[in-house]
């Protein structure tokens, strides 16, 4: 085992006996092996010279998406994800000079295991720079994934971006050097812009724009179901299965969102949202009471007092939990049995009283226009603050609500993503009737936030983003905030603040090239970096 995919990887270097996640040494290995044969896969389509169909596009975006940290630990379904791909890859001819991972066939169940501890990530080259651009593209690919596969679910489709990822996972087999490879990590900062735009589309074509919504952080008296996770189609259809029910919806961690936007304002049986970001589940599955509906990552070990009662669905998945089938034919998935079983249990033990304010995705901000121009002229606004991305457990993580206390009055924190949990319960006011955090919704709408930046150059008439009273601290943790930050970079934003550490997957040479390119700076001592951040 060789994991270095996330930001708690120990000691920063490698997770390589188990996860810091929870993900088994053999979890890990098969993971490695689905991406190896992924990789053969995209050699055959680029070999077979036409473009990926869309049923390979989507199956290849799938597969890299159960391999997202916290997202699948079912070996099982890894397995059968493995057979699925080599299937696919063998429907295709064979061609001369193709590498291993085009041609391995098992011939046994235990082949895989036995297969999979010689491809992965320190396979990939000796030299410590083209491992870590390799790492980097690929990672990029998985949050590429994610959001792509998100917005498939809504039947959105871009095919460029399926290309995209075979060219990319065809690359790290081949033998290409820095510039070749930098090249390509920088088209996946321009495919992750094209996948956000996607899932973007999707979503508010679907459901509406979100609007700005205050949200319940209570509990009702009757049966409740928890959906985490960011997929919404499986949010509509569980509401539209529960209407007549006679129990209670609340969302958990990245679903907040979904209180946003107008199509679920419709069920009054959605009550609000429970618990904090993904990290604490095990305590807020354990008081919730009600069963549990994992629509995609983040989802960790899971514990004995609420094992009978969480469900996965989608690309989540965990050994001997109950899984929900994906859909059939273009029926809805069936959520008939977690609704049986709510029905059965007590309402949710209440956390906290209170609300917090949400849905200031691009099409409100800009609609809020004027007030916010005007509050910057007249120095109500002198600083926004781009604190989008990820929670997490690591200790460090108190950095990003200390900032939010830092904070002169006079500055808005534009937010996306889980990490809004370290603040978004703060009472820090608003600039005359501006909330001081604007949070635009999940980790993928911090495409909204590149629009709001965008339309603010152009409405102040300058020639460049970072000529804006704009400052970036982001969290990160796992791969789809590697795509948001690749995203970033693509756009052109430079002196970004990241944390709480650097990934472990740069290696000094290209951590070297990112800050005198980009001139990305680790994050540091609050109070020193919020003084920078004003100056």
């Amino acid at each position: 085992m060789f994991c270095y995919q996330c930001q708690e990887t120990v000691r920063n270097t490698a997770c390589t006996m188990k996860g810091v996640c929870g993900k088994e040494e053999p979890t890990a290995n098969l993971q490695d092996l689905l991406i190896y044969i992924l990789q053969g896969l995209a050699l055959r389509i680029q070999a077979a010279g036409r473009p990926a169909d869309r049923r390979q596009g989507l199956f290849i975006c799938q597969a890299l998406f159960s391999t997202i940290t916290n997202a699948n630990f079912d070996n099982a379904r890894i397995i059968d994800l493995t057979r699925q791909a080599l299937a696919m890859r063998d429907e295709l001819p064979d061609a001369p000079n193709l590498p291993d991972c085009a041609r391995w066939q098992p011939t046994e169940d235990a082949d895989f295991l036995a297969k999979a501890p010689a491809i992965g990530i320190l396979s990939y080259s000796d030299n410590e720079d083209v491992r870590s651009l390799k790492s980097l593209l690929l990672y990029g690919c998985k949050g590429i994934a994610a959001y792509t596969d998100h917005a498939a679910m809504l039947d959105h489709y871009d095919d460029d971006i399926f290309q995209f990822q075979v060219r990319a996972l065809a690359a790290i087999q081949q033998d290409l050097g820095a510039d070749e490879l930098t090249g390509l990590v920088m088209e996946a900062g321009k495919t992750a812009v094209a996948a956000m735009a996607l899932l973007d589309k999707a979503n508010t074509s679907t459901y509406g724009n979100p609007e700005i919504t205050k949200v319940n952080l209570g509990v009702g008296k009757r049966p409740g179901i928890l959906i985490s996770g960011h997929d919404l189609r499986d949010m509509q259809e569980l509401l539209q299965q529960t209407a007549d029910a006679g129990v209670d919806v609340y969302t958990h961690s990245e679903m907040l969102p979904a209180h946003y936007y107008p199509a679920f304002k419709k069920y009054p049986h959605l009550i609000g949202n429970y618990g904090s970001s993904w990290w604490h589940q095990d305590k807020d599955f354990a008081t919730f009471n009600g069963p549990i509906l994992m629509t995609t990552n983040c989802i960790i070990p899971v514990k004995d007092e609420y094992r009978d009662r969480i469900f996965t669905t989608g690309m989540a998945g965990y050994k001997g939990v109950r899984h929900i089938p994906d859909r059939q034919n273009g029926s809805p998935k069936d959520f008939g049995e977690i609704i049986r079983l709510a029905q059965t249990c007590p309402p949710p033990q209440e956390l906290e009283q209170g609300s917090i304010t949400g849905g200031f995705a691009h099409n409100q901000v800009l609609a809020l226009a004027d007030k916010v121009v005007a509050a910057v002229k007249s120095g109500a606004i002198k600083k926004f603050v781009v604190m989008a991305g990820c929670d997490g457990r690591h200790r460090t993580r108190t950095y990003f609500t200390e900032v939010a206390q830092a904070l002169p009055s006079d500055t808005v924190i534009l937010t996306a993503g889980c990490a809004k949990y370290r603040y978004i319960k703060l009472n820090l006011g608003d600039i005359g009737g501006i909330p001081r955090v604007l949070d635009a919704g999940q980790c993928n709408d911090s495409y909204s936030l590149a629009l709001v930046a965008l339309k603010l150059k152009e409405v102040f008439g300058l020639d460049d983003i970072n000529q804006l009273p704009l400052a970036f601290d982001v969290a990160w943790y796992e791969q789809k905030a590697v795509a948001v930050l690749l995203a970033l970079l693509y756009l052109g934003v430079k002196g970004m603040r990241l944390g709480p550490t650097l990934p472990a997957f740069l290696s000094p040479g290209v951590a070297k090239v990112l800050v005198d390119k980009f001139d990305i700076i680790p994050t540091g001592e609050p109070r020193a970096d919020v003084a920078a951040m004003l100056a």
